[in-house]
């Protein structure tokens, strides 16, 4: 049997992790995978999350399974945190939510979902997109299309049908760093509204935009003006939970009569493929937000973490400037949250990975919250080196 198996297409991102670890140079630079790391080069602990961990710990008598849902805490804290919290409980009565494995997870079960309610559904997903956004949909049965993103995103979108999902990510967008401005949300949600599609929105970068509540006004915005929105939230970038794989899946419908099956529904898929979530990241997020002191303390480490990115992005700038390349810099000053994307082409991103041991995706993507800050200097040698022609870079 296995040898009728043919050759699967490898992981791009994760290739590209493995060729870092057997690069013997010391000086190499892995920018591949989307993880904070603070100026140590450590990925940390949250200090609020380290406490939660504490008190469970200390309270914990039991590891008894939970349900397909997930930890219920953890649903109605995520609804309030993604939704708004209090004076917008006419919203989250139209809502529900399952907890899932990690953001993945809940863009696989809101995938299902649409499959399950119409079958051979279209979803269109930006050019570029975050790299597992085809695979995830196209493995749940759906058929994908792409739009343009930037500026004529919204030309490419009127093309969008009634009950089309249009996948839009929801700040911090993966791989540019480029988010829509306030004015074309407001038109996405007017195309939508006049169109009837369906927004899926993606929310992995919370919090390290703008700020927690400035990022999440595009979603909020949406799910306000629209009968009907996905929504899939991931907790490992914001809590830093990346191995814990914690996450939610939201849905927004036009009434609770509306949601009436689609919990249900949602519970029946999970239970095909994983039966039921992991508690322990999601028992860590629900002591989090369910306690003032440590909601508030976590919100500092957050602000912390998205000021250092924001730094380090004005500092790779301004070396940038400082060795001659200007016109390539600009773009870069304009992105925010954890990815920047690098005015060089495939080839150049392969040569700076030859010559620097600067690893970066061939479309230019790289980690900008994985750098340390000393280390700046030695990437901006690195790309400088690396350019030949300038490579266009999405505006919105």
């Amino acid at each position: 049997m296995l040898e009728l198996l043919p050759a699967p297409p490898v992981d791009p991102l994760w290739d590209l992790a493995a060729e870092y670890t057997a690069d013997p140079r010391p000086e190499r630079l892995n920018l591949v995978l989307g993880v904070y790391r603070d100026h140590t080069g450590i990925t940390p602990v949250m200090a609020a999350v380290k406490e939660a961990e504490i008190r469970l710990a200390e309270r914990s008598d039991s590891k008894e399974y939970r349900g397909l849902s997930g930890n219920t805490a953890f649903n109605r804290a995520m609804l309030s945190m993604v939704l708004g919290g209090p004076g917008t409980e006419a919203l989250t009565a139209r809502a529900t939510a399952v907890q899932t494995v990690a953001g993945t997870g809940a863009l696989r079960l809101l995938a299902d979902l649409v499959r399950q309610t119409r079958p051979g559904t279209t979803v269109w997903i930006s050019d570029p997109a975050y790299v597992n956004h085809r695979p995830i949909l196209e493995g749940a049965g759906l058929l994908v299309r792409t739009y343009g993103y930037g500026a004529g995103m919204l030309d490419d979108l009127r093309a969008a049908r009634r009950d089309d999902v249009v996948l839009l990510q929801g700040c911090c967008h993966n791989p540019t760093g480029v988010d829509p401005t306030a004015e074309m949300w407001e038109e996405l949600a007017g195309l939508a509204a006049a169109n009837g599609w369906v927004p899926f929105v993606d929310l992995a970068y919370h919090g390290l935009g703008d700020g927690l509540a400035a990022d999440l006004w595009a979603t909020r915005m949406l799910a306000e003006r629209l009968p009907e929105v996905l929504i899939a939230v991931s907790c490992s970038k914001n809590f830093g939970l990346y191995s814990d794989r914690t996450g939610c899946a939201i849905v927004v419908g036009s009434s609770r009569q509306a949601l009436r099956n689609v919990e249900t529904a949602l519970q029946n898929a999970a239970r095909t493929m994983y039966s039921m979530p992991p508690e322990h990241g999601a028992a860590v997020v629900a002591t989090v937000l369910e306690d003032e002191r440590l909601r508030a303390a976590w919100l500092a480490e957050l602000d912390v973490m998205r000021h250092r990115i924001t730094a380090n992005r004005a500092d790779l700038v301004e070396h940038l400037r400082a060795l001659g390349c200007a016109e390539q810099a600009a773009p870069l000053a304009r992105q925010k949250g954890m990815f920047s994307m690098l005015p060089l082409t495939p080839d150049q991103m392969r040569r700076m990975r030859r010559q620097f041991g600067i690893y970066g995706t061939t479309s230019g993507r790289i980690n900008i919250a994985g750098i340390s800050a000393h280390r700046i200097p030695f990437l901006a040698q690195g790309i400088a080196a690396s350019l030949e022609t300038p490579h266009a870079v999405p505006s919105v």
